[in-house]
């Protein structure tokens, strides 16, 4: 990205964070998730740290939160109430080890303190000689909000501690998630609006100008730090604070200790606990315990050196769609799906998102280039919430389905039929496409399956056992031998055949998935380049274009293929049948490097096996001939031009002994 083009960006991301930060801080409204905007916000810092020449004083980067409530005496903090910077990653937790064990004495961190990060509103509270004084909201972190009054509703807080002098505890005011779907739930019995969510309810209550609100929601007040006394470390003043009878979290969610491995166990201990908790949380804090140290390393900008909040894997992000691609799926139906640039989303990458249909790319307008929210509610392929038009580049277009449809699939002709919202290609219907997909399956360049030609498909088919590719390996004989076609022993060698197909060569089972333009040869690169089919169904159009005889095409249908709901589903169905695609790493192999081209008829056997047996020994076979072709191997009545190119480029000949010879 050049300068000016990460300058008009990060002006953009400004203007949409900072209506965010002004409707969520200062109105308590909420205009997207919480997650959704951590991710532009994640994008803005890392934008600036690699411009940092475009950083302003007005980034939302560069401040702690909205501006203080006017309907409240307005108070400053003897120290300011810092937010943390976030991290997303093993990764950023590890740079951030790395950045601070430079500015320690001795280069290392003796000790870490983690707890669990509650989501609701910050506030401090204040104690002369043991007495509840006042209550503070954090406000910009440098001026906040005196609500004492209204803080002094909440049943879990103190007005009076064993503790004497100037006592300052900061802390959450929340929200429990059952307390807040009790209120939801009398809400609707008496017919009113229901709130947003437990966080914006907290906040709300807690800016009322009558106390009497406050004290008719179940706030409560949960203890993070102790600002004064200053004690030596985080985690003796989680201790002090349990002494002087605050709520904080659980034991179990406080951790103090000297290594990186437990503290990234412990990371993956609260992340799989958290939905358990009581009250929502999107992340948990790590501190250098040691506070003199941590006082030490300073500021940088807004927030602390020595502590970052590590968010969990969001259910929403924010990302780019790359392009729109259409897959046709089995029953001939053409299906939308987005091509983003990769995301975390919910503990996983996120390359793709459906679409669904032409409306729905209508009703979002969604366009090439745009900043979209996508979310996972447990679909396989996440789906795009939102599209952030003010981050919409100027030269976007909307998209036009049907133009779309001739230039992804000119040899097709689609029809909607009436009533519908999905494109199908005409004259299709799913169980022949179906029949056509297994004979695919099963034929001698894929899987090879004796027995399942085309009559044994029809028959499997229309009489409703098999549904799918994946109901192959459900077939016991017993099931197939009731129809017309079959006798006991054909049924058990047919589904004996399918069964041994269990184990196939990566390249082949690539292939018998039928993925449009992939043939034989683009199945054997990209088993070679990925080895795995779950390294290739995390492919990207980059990876894939960056094969050889892969262009973007042949990419973008790959893509579709990876991203169809259907698809996805038959590949988990079939691994938990026990599909188990071989690859063995064919770099060794005798003809490994080399490219052959075959013409002419063979006497010992067909064209494609002879195929099959060069990129068995990990020969590359091409259909054209080029100066990288190693040899043409000829049989009898080969193509004139094939010879004619391969005696103008001084490519060599092998006849049919020599190539006998050759794979032997």
């Amino acid at each position: 990205m050049t300068k000016s083009e990460a300058e008009e960006r990060i002006i953009k991301l400004r203007e949409i964070i900072n209506d965010y930060r002004y409707h969520y801080h200062v109105l308590d409204e909420s205009i997207m998730s919480e997650a959704a905007a951590d991710s532009l916000k994640h994008e803005l810092s890392k934008l600036e740290e690699e411009f940092p020449e475009l950083i302003t004083p007005d980034s939302p980067t560069q401040r702690v939160a909205g501006k203080p409530l006017d309907k409240f005496k307005k108070v400053t903090h003897e120290k300011r109430m810092i937010s943390l910077a976030d991290v997303f990653s093993e990764e950023e937790v590890r740079d951030w080890i790395s950045r601070n064990e430079k500015l320690i004495p001795g280069g290392k961190i003796k000790e870490f303190f983690t707890d669990i990060k509650m989501d609701g509103l910050a506030c401090s509270l204040h104690y002369k000689d043991g007495l509840f004084v006042q209550a503070v909201t954090r406000g910009d972190g440098l001026v906040g909000e005196d609500v004492t009054m209204n803080v002094r509703t909440i049943e879990n807080i103190p007005m009076r501690i064993d503790e004497p002098g100037d006592v300052e505890v900061r802390g959450e005011i929340i929200i429990f998630k059952k307390d807040f779907d009790a209120l939801q739930a009398h809400q609707r019995e008496i017919g009113e609006k229901e709130f947003a969510n437990p966080r914006n309810l907290a906040a709300g209550s807690i800016r009322q100008l009558d106390p009497k609100v406050a004290a008719s929601r179940p706030l409560k007040f949960m203890a993070y730090d102790l600002v004064k006394p200053n004690l030596p470390t985080h985690h003796e003043a989680y201790e002090k604070l349990r002494a002087m009878k605050f709520r904080t979290s659980n034991e179990d969610l406080v951790w103090a200790g000297n290594q990186t491995k437990e503290l990234f166990e412990y990371i993956k201990k609260l992340d799989d606990y958290r939905k358990t908790l009581p009250f929502n949380t999107d992340g948990m804090v790590i501190k250098i315990n040691d506070r003199a140290t941590y006082d030490a390393l300073g500021i940088v900008g807004k927030t602390p050196r020595a502590a970052v909040a590590f968010k969990f894997p969001a259910e929403e992000s924010t990302t780019k769609v790359r392009d729109i691609v259409i897959t046709i799926g089995r029953t001939g139906a053409a299906t939308p799906v987005a091509i983003l640039d990769p995301v975390e989303v919910a503990g996983s990458t996120v390359r793709h998102a459906t679409l669904h249909n032409a409306d729905e790319i209508a009703r979002l307008d969604l366009r090439i280039g745009d900043t979209v929210i996508i979310y996972k509610a447990g679909d396989i392929i996440p789906q795009v919430k939102e599209v952030l038009t003010t981050l919409r580049p100027v030269e976007a277009k909307p998209f036009d389905y049907e133009e779309a449809l001739k230039a992804q699939y000119p040899e097709l002709e689609f029809e909607r039929p009436r009533g519908e919202v999905v494109y199908r290609v005409k004259g299709e219907n799913s169980d022949l496409i179906l029949k056509r997909a297994i004979e695919y399956y099963a034929s001698k360049p894929a899987l090879n399956i004796e027995g399942l030609g085309e009559k044994n498909v029809i028959a499997l088919v229309d009489s409703g056992l098999v549904k799918s590719i994946a109901d192959l390996y459900r077939l016991t004989p017993g099931k197939v031998s009731q129809l017309e076609r079959f006798a006991d022993l054909s049924a058990s060698n047919l589904v004996s055949a399918i069964e041994k197909s269990k184990s196939p060569m990566l390249n082949k089972f690539i292939t018998a998935l039928g993925i449009r333009h992939v043939g034989a040869q683009t199945a054997t690169s990209l088993a070679r380049h990925f080895g795995s089919i779950e390294k290739l169904c995390d492919a990207t159009e980059d990876e894939l274009i960056s094969i050889p005889d892969i262009g973007q095409i042949v990419a973008q249908s790959i893509l579709a293929w990876f991203a169809d709901e259907d698809n996805l589903k038959l590949l988990t169905e079939l691994k938990e049948l026990g599909m188990n695609p071989v690859y063995e790493d064919q770099s060794k192999l005798p003809l490994a490097g080399k490219s052959y081209i075959v013409t002419g008829t063979l006497a010992s056997m067909g064209r494609e096996e002879a195929e099959d047996k060069l990129r068995a020994l990990g020969a590359t076979v091409t259909s054209s001939v080029t100066k990288t072709t190693t040899a043409l191997i000829v049989g009898e009545k080969p193509g004139g031009s094939k010879t004619k190119k391969a005696a103008e480029l001084g490519i060599p000949t092998i006849n049919e002994d020599e190539f006998l010879k050759l794979i032997a």
